[in-house]
């Protein structure tokens, strides 16, 4: 086994990664509208494993992300948490918290050297499920996560849509899109 190849479909991810061309389609609380934003982002992916549980064994990658809206110094968006892989059962997860107290396992199936991919989570589920807090919960509740990833040599692109029910608003598809390319 080379050495990334553990981590399957993950391998093409690990190092550090940066894109400038990100759009946020949410509801802006401000306006009391669905709006755009666009924004920029800094990623770190830090390979680790193997992690075993039992007959199960687990490659992953620890993720931090930072997104900025255009022309600002401070982050509007942060993601902490993994990416997994799990060679035997062909999964790849991710999980990750927001500091809005929102978090999630999303995971799909894939091959090892599969370019591109697919994540789903959904509410109520005791796997590939979402957590929020008790505010977010009764004003802001996550129902359903997708999030598709692209990898090329160099560059990987993602597109997630987010599901929630707004208080003010019903039900809204907040989506996120942006390509990163390798910086380090």
């Amino acid at each position: 086994m080379s050495s990334n190849s553990a981590w399957g479909p993950l391998a093409a991810l690990i190092g550090e990664w940066e894109g400038n061309e990100g759009l946020d389609i949410a509801f802006h609380n401000a306006k009391g509208a669905v709006g755009q934003t666009p924004y920029r982002e800094h990623v770190t992916l830090a390979a680790f494993g193997p992690v075993d549980n039992g007959s199960q064994r687990l490659y992953g990658l620890d993720y931090r992300m930072s997104a900025w809206r255009t022309g600002e110094e401070s982050p509007f968006h942060t993601e902490i948490g993994y990416w997994l892989w799990d060679a035997e059962g062909g999964h790849v997860m991710r999980c990750f918290m927001v500091p809005r107290g929102t978090t999630l396992i999303a995971g799909g199936t894939a091959k090892p050297g599969d370019t591109s991919f697919t994540l789903e989570a959904n509410v109520g589920n005791e796997v590939y499920g979402i957590l929020s807090n008790h505010y977010l919960s009764a004003k802001a509740r996550t129902t359903k996560y997708v999030c598709r990833v692209e990898l090329s040599d160099g560059a990987f692109s993602y597109d997630c849509c987010t599901t929630y029910v707004h208080a003010a608003g019903g039900e809204i598809a907040h989506t996120d899109r942006n390509t990163l390319r390798r910086v380090g």
